[in-house]
């Protein structure tokens, strides 16, 4: 009977002890499975397009990841961070407003990993009847431009002073060309969109805003490469970043081969 009660007795610690061991036994994650991440990125409007079929490609190699965008203006997005905002990648359209980012504090070593260069659009219909550069000084046209503020707004103004001193078109051509400005927008969509709806003779905009989608509500004048300005897009992740790491990878992803073919499709001029 002793024995038997003893027996007893061990068998049910063994039980208690094999349940206590199942119930605190901590839940196991698969050390291969990477954990999820949301990078948010700041990025000039020109990167629109271009940037939502790179991040659609990163992600289908990186399924972890997932990314939130805030397209607009260059200095709105350096605005917004040095007033305390947080995001993971700033890509900016210009080397100036990346700078004043960088000059804070706020972000890592910038890189530039595309270029770019301003063109001449006016509507499909062309009411105005513009056909070359020299048409945009005849009086009473409607011009839209960004604001100088704005990197293409800039890039644009630099353009026609290229153009005044040029023998070709002269100080009278950009004055003229000037007056004719009926609007400065805060960002390169708002130019292109006033001029497909026919709410604007003629803009400044980069060669990339003109997207398949709108070559049939808009027609393209080039401008001389040697009067042109090329538009250098720095990039830099952001001290404030969640996953450093994670951001690093896009930026190299950004200037790998597979990146800048991307970016090539969209009329980017590649770094390399």
């Amino acid at each position: 009977m002793h024995f038997q009660f003893r027996t007893g007795c061990l068998y049910l610690l063994l039980i208690c002890s094999f349940l206590a061991a199942c119930g605190s036994a901590p839940a196991t994650s698969n050390p291969s499975t990477p954990q999820p991440v949301k990078l948010t990125i700041f990025a000039a409007s020109s990167l629109t397009e271009s940037f939502k079929e790179l991040q659609q490609q990163y992600t289908a190699s990186h399924h972890e990841v997932t990314f939130t965008n805030q397209f607009a203006g260059s200095q709105v997005l350096a605005q917004q961070l040095t007033n305390g905002a947080r995001a993971d990648i700033l890509a900016s359209a210009d080397q100036a407003t990346m700078k004043k980012v960088s000059d804070a504090g706020l972000s890592e070593q910038p890189q530039v990993f595309a270029k770019n260069k301003l063109v001449v659009i006016v509507p499909a219909s062309n009411p105005a009847h513009i056909q070359k550069l020299k048409d945009l000084a005849r009086p009473g046209l409607k011009i839209v431009v960004a604001a100088p503020s704005v990197p293409v707004g800039k890039y644009g103004l630099q353009v026609l002073d290229n153009l005044g001193k040029a023998p070709d078109y002269g100080s009278a051509y950009e004055s003229a060309v000037k007056a004719n400005f009926v609007s400065q927008e805060d960002n390169v969509k708002s130019v292109v969109n006033k001029v497909q709806l026919n709410e604007a003779d003629a803009g400044f905009v980069y060669l990339t805003d003109v997207t398949p989608d709108l070559t049939s509500k808009v027609k393209l004048i080039d401008l001389p490469d040697q009067l042109n300005v090329i538009a250098e897009y720095p990039i830099a992740v952001l001290k404030s970043a969640t996953s450093t790491s994670q951001a690093r990878n896009f930026v190299d992803y950004l200037l790998s081969t597979q990146g800048q073919a991307i970016l090539k499709k969209y009329h980017f001029i590649p770094v390399h």
